[in-house]
């Protein structure tokens, strides 16, 4: 008689929860950052644009900036311990940041309480590292009831960025930024990386975001002493 494995024997229920689909609009994720603190904004805006989760977001040092247009992932964090790897293989490496997007983290850097290259760059009240319930339950959570959405987490945010930049850019750009590992080999293993659609892609999410409203055309790497006209800000290392 053959035997059957009882994993063999299991049946998917015919009803299932339904998956949380919320994405924010525009007008919300502008709403968003226009309530919220100096840090938040820009810690927002970040993930907004370079859908990080937060094991990576709340990982990053200021040695990870280059001042410039770059971002380096190369830890993370879980239950507060660092970590030297992330979630799938394509978790670490630099990530683009659209210059207007830089100047606001280099705002940021000259403003925080420590910018010593291994401070963390959105650490909690003590210099350490942030807790993704605390912030959750005291910024995204509040931050909801403003917006009078159902909630606001960062999948929530990732899922924002996917779904509001599929006319920006392509599949593969859009993978790219989210960093996703696929279960298909030759996605995995031979799908080339669109390096300049991708920063065209980014930067016209940033446009948005600042309601600009056009796509961004792609510019020079922003310089450590560079002045960002349009924003009057002067840029130092």
């Amino acid at each position: 008689m053959e035997r059957v494995a009882p994993a063999r024997k299991l049946k998917v229920p015919n009803h299932l929860r339904p998956k949380n689909k919320q994405v924010l609009t525009w007008e919300q994720m502008r709403e968003a950052l226009a309530k919220t603190s100096t840090r938040d904004r820009v810690l927002l805006m970040l993930d907004m644009t370079g859908a990080l989760r937060p094991s990576e977001l709340f990982a990053l040092r200021w040695r990870s900036f280059d001042n410039r247009n770059t971002l380096s992932i190369t830890e993370t964090v879980y239950k507060g311990q660092i970590r030297p790897f992330g979630k799938t293989r394509k978790s670490l490496g630099d990530i683009y940041l659209p210059s207007g997007l830089a100047v606001e983290l280099l705002r940021w850097k000259q403003g925080c309480p420590d910018s010593s290259l291994d401070a963390f760059i959105f650490p909690n009240s003590e210099g350490g590292v942030m807790d993704t319930g605390n912030y959750r339950n005291r910024v995204l959570k509040p931050l909801a009831e403003k917006l009078k959405v159902p909630k606001s987490n960062f999948q929530i945010l990732r899922r924002t960025m996917a779904t509001r930049a599929q006319r920006m850019g392509s599949v593969k750009d859009i993978q790219t930024r989210l960093r996703h590992s696929k279960a298909d080999t030759t996605a995995n293993e031979y799908m080339q990386e669109l390096p300049g659609s991708v920063k065209q892609m980014v930067g016209s999410v940033f446009s948005m975001l600042t309601e600009k409203g056009t796509p961004q055309k792609l510019s020079a790497n922003l310089l450590p002493n560079a002045t960002n006209v349009a924003e009057g800000v002067a840029v130092s290392t």
